[in-house]
C-alpha cells in the first residue's frame, strides 16, 4: 500500500518535529518515497542531514537556494505527491494556509498541490484551543484538508493537555486510510 508512493513530509517549527523522524523511517521501510520540505523554524529544532539520512533524499529547506538544473520545485514537489503530510502543523503554518498565504516553500507548495494534504497540529493547548487556530482548522476542514487530532499528553510548557502530536500509528493509518481511497 505504501509501497512506491511519494508522501511529501512539511515539518514546521515545533518541538514535536523530532517524532517526524520515527515517521520518515517507517514509511521509507514500508517502500514509500519520502521527500520532506522543512521550514526555517523547523531547522532550529532538528537538521535537515537527519531527515535526508532517513528519507534518501535532498530536504528541501530554502525556496530560492540555487539548482543545478532548472525546475519550478514547489510546483514539481505538490505534482509528484501522493500524498503531503504536515507534521508537526504549527498554528503558523495553520493561519498561512487557511488564509492563502503562500511565503515560503512549505505554503507555496500546499498552495500548488492538488493531492491529500494532512495536517498532524502540535502546540501548546492554549494555541491550540485558541478561537483563531480553531476557525483556521473548521476553515480548512470545509476546503477538504484532513486532521489528525493532536492528544492529551505531557507538552514541552509543561502541561498535561491537549496538544501533543499524533501517535505515530494513528498518522500512519491515515496516511494509509487516504491513500487506499486513490486506490
Amino acid at each position: 500500500m505504501l509501497k512506491e508512493k511519494n508522501i511529501l513530509i512539511g515539518i514546521t517549527g515545533g518541538i514535536a518535529c523530532y517524532k517526524v523522524c520515527e515517521l520518515i523511517s517507517y514509511l521509507t521501510k514500508e517502500g514509500a518515497n519520502v521527500e520532506c520540505i522543512m521550514t526555517k523554524n523547523a531547522c532550529e529544532f532538528i537538521a535537515p542531514l537527519t531527515l535526508e539520512t532517513l528519507s534518501k533524499n535532498k530536504v528541501v529547506t530554502d525556496m530560492f537556494e540555487k539548482k543545478e538544473h532548472v525546475e519550478v520545485e514547489h510546483i514539481s514537489l505538490a505534482r509528484k505527491a501522493d500524498l503531503v503530510l504536515v507534521a508537526p502543523a504549527t498554528a503558523n503554518i495553520l493561519g498561512k494556509v487557511a488564509s492563502g498565504i503562500a511565503d515560503d516553500m512549505l505554503s507555496t507548495t500546499l498552495m500548488a498541490t492538488p493531492s491529500p494534504v494532512i495536517f498532524a497540529p502540535a502546540m501548546n493547548n492554549e494555541m491550540y484551543n485558541n478561537k483563531i487556530v480553531q476557525a483556521n482548522i473548521q476553515k480548512l476542514r470545509e476546503y477538504g484538508y484532513q486532521f489528525v487530532e493532536p492528544i492529551v499528553g505531557n507538552l514541552a510548557c509543561g502541561y498535561q493537555a491537549v496538544g501533543k502530536l499524533a501517535k505515530k500509528e494513528t498518522i500512519i493509518n491515515k496516511i494509509k486510510e487516504l491513500l487506499e481511497g486513490e486506490e
